[in-house]
């Protein structure tokens, strides 16, 4: 058996807890489970006997998605083929869809759109924002981009100044309010950070953002389905986000792109496209744009893809995301209390904020070892994943994951620390 480190080479015992507290951390988190409001829909899941710790990389399959898709592919595509766009509702996907979304980012229906990717959609409404400003006030040159952002957000950030003929400043969220200013056209933020799990404050930067006179577009990949975002409420201009973490909606799922009802009539898109155009199957030779967020729509969407979303969301149906975020909080919590019971001092070093109000749906640990420990707690049935260089990254989603899930995990992780 190896000896737990601080450090590398450096012996540290571990300090076992006892058996009656780790009875009682037990014992707890059956009755937190007992009295989950959200514990029914676990069914819903198509889960095993795997503490399932990365949904927000990989939402876990709903119990939903293999029939609908299966009946997407047999009735739909191979029965009723062309007309299943108008007669399966395909035509219609994704605005329909986009309005299943709404609720759980605090929006008001006919202001999502569903299609393409996180990346292509970041395009769209940073280029768009960038136009608008540049419009009113040519002046404003200057993009801010999120110097802790997911690093495609970057790229995208990147790729649009030089096409616009902007210059590009990487500021940390922090910084944002004093670097935002008369030549600012769009600021680009993650709401939550994809490493640390750190939840930025979306109303009061969005507020400074505006008070500058400039546009703000939010990332919410890692908040969107996990906690309550607010977008109609504080007045966020743009925000885009994924559909396979907290969604649930399958790997390479269409990604989401918000546009605010009062900039939709003026929302210039880079990324025309026959989906996109008033009179679609007019075939027009000059682009007029359609009214709403149907503007953010580009080419045919991907049907079978997107259907599968439509049939993953069902399992929010009566359910608040308040709720879930309040679990989501009571989960964390719970984990780093297991954590510091379990784990030996010193061994790893939380980097997710401690308080309520700055921290996602995630724990991001580091450990010095951490490339070697995630693939054994793997083995021993806790998925979570890593991040380079020593980040232990575990995601926590209040739908189906519970709080013996959260103690047996924290125990697992002990004891591969340990080396047992």
């Amino acid at each position: 058996m190896s000896e737990p480190t601080t450090r590398a080479g450096a012996p540290q015992p571990p300090a076992e807890p006892t058996d009656s507290r780790r009875a009682e951390l037990s014992a707890r988190a059956g009755k937190l489970d007992g009295a989950d409001e959200l514990a029914h829909k676990r069914a819903e899941f198509v889960l095993d006997d795997v503490v399932y710790l990365d949904g927000n990389s990989l939402g876990a399959l709903p119990a939903a998605v293999p029939g609908r898709v299966a009946d997407v592919v047999r009735r739909q595509w191979g029965e009723l083929r062309i007309r299943s766009w108008t007669e399966s509702g395909w035509w219609t996907a994704p605005e329909r869809i986009g309005d299943r979304i709404a609720p759980l980012v605090g929006a008001a229906p006919g202001q999502i759109v569903v299609g393409d990717s996180t990346s292509v959609n970041v395009f769209k409404a940073l280029v768009a924002a960038q136009r608008r400003a540049e419009l009113a006030d040519p002046d404003r040159t200057e993009i801010l981009v999120d110097a802790t952002t997911f690093p495609t957000d970057g790229y995208i950030a990147h790729s649009a100044a030089r096409m616009t003929e902007c210059t590009l400043r990487s500021v940390t969220p922090a910084e944002v309010p004093e670097a935002v200013g008369e030549r600012t056209a769009a600021v680009l933020l993650n709401h939550v950070d994809y490493r640390t799990g750190r939840l930025h404050d979306l109303p009061g930067l969005t507020a400074a953002v505006h008070e500058a006179g400039a546009y703000v577009v939010w990332d919410l990949c890692h908040s969107a389905g996990a906690l309550p975002v607010g977008l109609d409420e504080h007045g966020v201009d743009y925000a885009v986000g994924c559909t396979y973490k907290y969604l649930n909606g399958g790997p390479g799922s269409p990604a989401f792109l918000y546009v605010r009802r009062e900039l939709q009539d003026s929302f210039d898109s880079p990324l025309p496209g026959w989906n996109s155009h008033a009179e679609p199957f007019g075939m027009r030779t000059r682009y007029e744009p359609a009214e709403g967020a149907l503007r953010g729509r580009v080419g045919t969407p991907d049907i079978l893809s997107m259907l599968a979303l439509e049939a993953a969301l069902e399992v929010w149906d009566g359910v608040p995301i308040e709720a879930v975020r309040a679990k989501s909080l009571a989960l964390t919590d719970f984990f780093l209390e297991c954590v510091g019971e379990y784990v030996p001092e010193g061994r790893v070093e939380c980097v997710t904020p401690r308080e309520h109000r700055e921290r996602g749906s995630q724990i991001a640990l580091r450990c010095d070892d951490a490339a070697e420990v995630m693939p054994r707690l793997i083995e021993r049935g806790v998925v979570g994943d890593f991040r380079h260089p020593d980040v232990l990254r575990f995601g926590f989603t209040p739908l189906y994951v519970g709080f013996a899930d959260v103690e047996r995990a924290a125990r697992v992780l002990a004891g591969v620390l340990a080396g047992q």
